[in-house]
């Protein structure tokens, strides 16, 4: 059997066997990714507007994502262990660190481009500061924050992968038995299933920033 198995690249029956066991490996890749994203939206967006509203703290703020972003994802997982143990926590605490330098960076360049002119538009007719930002500066800044959140997303699914390491499933668990087993199908079916969902992600926060800003719509003329 192990013979037959390793026959081709693919063996479909394998696949056909275990496809309730590769739905569960979905699931679970897709929840530890909009859990990441949530909260690194979250605390990036907070860090953001401190970042802009008391300019001293940006350069502390991304120093620290900086360091945080260029620790190598193993080795951050593996130091997090002895402090976290083994579990989401440790999962989500990586996860979330290296979509900060990113969500931030491209949130404050958002709100930097809107023009002053339509800021003092928007204080003439009478907006409060949280007003002005909720309904003018956001959807202007909407394109380089969606495309920050892009980036972030399709970092994040190809970081899940390694969280296996630290007892969480998603495909990094077919990945992780297809190397031990030497059976390169699963180790196939969970990197194409990776590849396959960070281009869905990114195709519907594409479909997102094209919902949120109709003005860029009609410039283009699409109804």
């Amino acid at each position: 059997m192990i013979a037959d198995e390793r026959r081709g690249l693919i063996w479909w029956g394998w696949v056909g066997d275990h496809l309730d066991d590769i739905w569960q490996r979905t699931v679970e890749h897709v929840q530890l990714t909009v859990i990441a994203l949530v909260l690194g939206c979250m605390i990036s967006f907070t860090l953001a507007l401190i970042a802009v509203n008391a300019r001293w703290t940006y350069r502390p703020i991304t120093r620290v994502a900086s360091i945080l972003y260029t620790i190598p994802s193993v080795a951050l997982f593996v130091f997090l262990i002895p402090f976290t143990g083994l579990g989401m926590v440790t999962a989500q605490i990586a996860l979330v660190s290296y979509t900060i330098l990113i969500l931030v960076g491209n949130t404050v360049a958002g709100l930097d481009a809107v023009p002053e002119a339509v800021k003092e538009a928007a204080d003439g007719m009478g907006y409060t500061r949280w007003r002005r930002l909720v309904a003018v500066e956001l959807p202007i800044a909407a394109p380089t924050i969606v495309a920050g959140v892009r980036i972030a997303a399709v970092t994040v699914i190809g970081l899940v992968t390694l969280a296996t390491l630290v007892g969480n499933g998603g495909y990094g668990a077919l990945i992780n038995d297809g190397l031990k087993r030497n059976f390169p199908t699963p180790i196939v079916v969970g990197a194409s299933l990776s590849i396959l969902l960070a281009l869905l992600v990114d195709a519907g926060l594409a479909l997102v920033l094209w919902w949120v800003t109709p003005w860029r719509r009609h410039r283009a003329g699409t109804p």
